[in-house]
């Protein structure tokens, strides 16, 4: 696997909340590792509640002496929910501060991917997009249950209401997936900063590009920017 990670204020706003991370030789038992995170709480905390929640991760995905991929990942991300929301409690600076959490691991045609929030992993096919990893959002679930179409769930003022987020709470459940690859398929993972400001179509005729990985997310940066770049985009791109 090979990879490439950007991220960007945007236009709107004067501080980047998002922390990327992309690492193609191994990080412990884990051949791979690629995370997106999305923090919230005020400039500050956002800014550190996602860089933290990285930090903790990875950490804890070098530490781990588990050899099954789900189960490194599950004792990471509840190690960076423990920490995160005790230090909100603790640290009147940080109250209320939290992170949305998306990341994958690629092993023997197998990517095992983890989410909390609406940072979203996709897959990109010879034929189409296909979002692998589920919104934890207001708007989200409106759209699964048929209150809301997706067409009018992109402009809704609840769009950035999450109902999942590391550090939020005590406990945190994520969601895992166990995503099987054939061969030549692109992986993405972004922040809602992208999804936002730029269309799936859009999205998956830029990855599926002929252009170098860099390019390609460096593409979607400008695409974000030139459609309004309201929020911080992060991307990382692997094939």
């Amino acid at each position: 696997m090979i990879s490439y990670k950007i991220t960007d204020v945007g236009i709107k706003r004067k501080v980047n909340q998002d922390t990327v991370y992309a690492n193609d030789s191994g990080v412990g038992n884990l051949p791979n590792l690629y995370i997106v995170a999305d923090g919230m709480g005020g400039e500050l905390a956002g800014d550190y509640a996602s860089a933290k929640c990285v930090e903790i991760v990875v950490d804890g995905v070098r530490t781990s002496r588990e050899s099954e991929p789900v189960k490194i990942l599950e004792q990471a991300i509840q190690s960076a929910n423990q920490i995160i929301y005790q230090e909100s409690k603790s640290d009147s600076a940080k109250a209320g501060m939290g992170t949305t959490l998306v990341l994958a691991t690629f092993i023997d045609g197998h990517l095992y991917v983890a989410n909390v929030g609406d940072s979203r992993l996709y897959v990109a096919t010879v034929t189409k997009l296909l979002q692998i990893t589920k919104d934890h959002s207001v708007v989200a679930e409106l759209v699964r249950t048929g209150e809301l179409d997706e067409d009018d769930a992109r402009t809704d003022k609840r769009k950035n209401m999450i109902t999942r987020a590391i550090g939020a709470e005590e406990k945190i459940t994520p969601d895992y997936f166990d995503v099987i690859l054939r061969g030549g398929e692109k992986v993405l993972l972004c922040s809602d900063g992208l999804t936002n400001m730029v269309e799936d179509k859009d999205i998956y005729s830029v990855i599926t590009a002929s252009e170098s990985l860099e390019a390609r997310a460096k593409e979607l940066i400008q695409r974000a920017n030139s459609n309004g770049g309201k929020d911080n985009i992060s991307v990382v791109i692997i094939e």
